[in-house]
């Protein structure tokens, strides 16, 4: 492990400290889906930051599929309030095009195994920022199931063993929402109708088009029909994607893959009308700016694919990492903090997320005013509720 220089926060004698370092591993791959690396050996990037005069036995640890929280303000807050803070980034960091959510989640085991074995941390607790929230809770039901994993979405092979996802003790959701596959088909564009002719679209459903007759404030009719017309889209993708593969399985090269792109990927009419899933956000913005740009630009979900990272983190139908399908399977306490102005993750993903875990040791609470990564000029008093939140809360729970 290598130290950064300590660095000072409020409240915090003698700050702290943040010391980079590496999970490595080993698995047996037909091919390497992640650049760099050498052969079967798996890296993981990870940063921990903790006060420096302030030992515990307690860790806070964030995993999102790809990654590059480290930095994120809530880290820093929970270290400056006293806690120990993991940021793990998985193998994909920054590069979602070839992600298997299978090996996302054997990755937070490793993170949380060597984080138990190696760093001498008796108590876990899961914190699942925006996209991290579902792996979260899709980590904490199979690890409390203790079944491992056998093979990914798409049907290939893939051995976690039980013993190496060691479940939780507590599950933190902050600023998440309920699957990469559930927001992605509320945020898909319906109006593209031929994958091969991205830019020849519905104008009817067309959320930017000005000739749609169809405009803000939109009638639940129309929602209805653009709600069922984005899932028919994600299911087109996928019967093609499911096409491809099984041509690909039925050759002499079974392992190979085939990349696309897709286009239109920021059309939710959230962003455009405010009385949908009514909150304090800005309506004309989206957390990655205007969602006219976003819709097309280069940082869009699931701009860049393959096939069998379509099938685990995209497809509708075949995409497990669900954090509604996993809440009524975990025993933990969960916490679910929620943003008021999240251009992100709306109130309808907080609220699904809360009443997922079916039993009473779990926690709502809604920061007023606060966006997503809690900037803006009150930023960092909604920054220190949510933090104080989760203090109370682990200490109720955990002791």
């Amino acid at each position: 492990m290598t130290n950064d220089a300590p660095f000072k926060q409020p409240g915090t004698p003698g700050g702290c400290e943040r010391i980079a370092y590496a999970v490595g591993f080993s698995e047996t791959s037909t091919y390497s889906d992640v650049y760099g690396g050498g052969g079967n050996l798996i890296g993981l990037d990870c940063h921990l930051v903790r006060p420096i005069h302030k030992p515990s036995d307690t860790l806070i640890v964030f995993m999102h599929p790809v990654g590059g929280g480290m930095y994120l303000p809530m880290v820093r807050g929970l270290a400056a309030a006293g806690h120990h803070v993991l940021w793990a980034n998985s193998r994909y960091r920054g590069a979602d095009y070839a992600l298997i959510m299978e090996k996302v989640a054997c990755d937070l085991g490793e993170a949380i195994s060597d984080a138990k074995e190696r760093l001498g941390y008796s108590t876990i607790v899961l914190a699942g920022w925006s996209g991290g929230g579902s792996l979260s809770m899709w980590y904490q039901a199979l690890a409390e199931a203790g079944t491992g994993i056998t093979e990914t979405a798409a049907g290939d092979p893939y051995e976690v063993s039980p013993s190496r996802m060691p479940s939780a003790d507590a599950v933190l959701m902050l600023a998440a929402h309920v699957s990469r596959h559930q927001i992605f088909s509320e945020w898909i564009d319906p109006s593209i109708l031929d994958e091969s002719h991205p830019y020849q679209r519905v104008a009817e459903l067309n959320l930017y088009d000005p000739a749609n007759p169809n405009q803000a404030p939109y009638t639940t009719e129309f929602m209805t029909h653009f709600r069922q017309a984005q899932v028919a889209r994600n299911r087109r993708i996928t019967s093609q994607v499911w096409e491809r593969l099984t041509e690909i399985r039925s050759s002499d090269e079974p392992h190979r893959e085939h990349a696309f792109t897709v286009h239109g990927t920021m059309a939710d009419p959230r962003w455009l009308d405010p009385s949908i899933d009514p909150s304090d956000r800005l309506p004309g913005v989206c957390y990655l700016g205007d969602p006219r740009v976003v819709n097309d630009g280069p940082v869009g979900l699931a701009r860049f694919c393959t096939l069998r990272s379509w099938i685990s983190q995209w497809s509708y139908d075949d995409a497990r990492c669900d954090a509604i399908e996993s809440g009524g399977r975990i025993t933990a306490p969960v916490l679910v903090v929620g943003n008021s102005a999240d251009d992100a993750c709306t109130p309808s993903h907080t609220n699904r997320l809360f009443e997922a875990v079916t039993h009473d040791r779990k926690q709502l609470t809604i920061i007023s005013g606060a966006t997503h990564y809690y900037t803006g000029p009150d930023g960092r008093q909604h920054l220190g509720q949510a933090v104080e939140t989760i203090s109370q809360f682990l200490s109720e729970h955990l002791g």
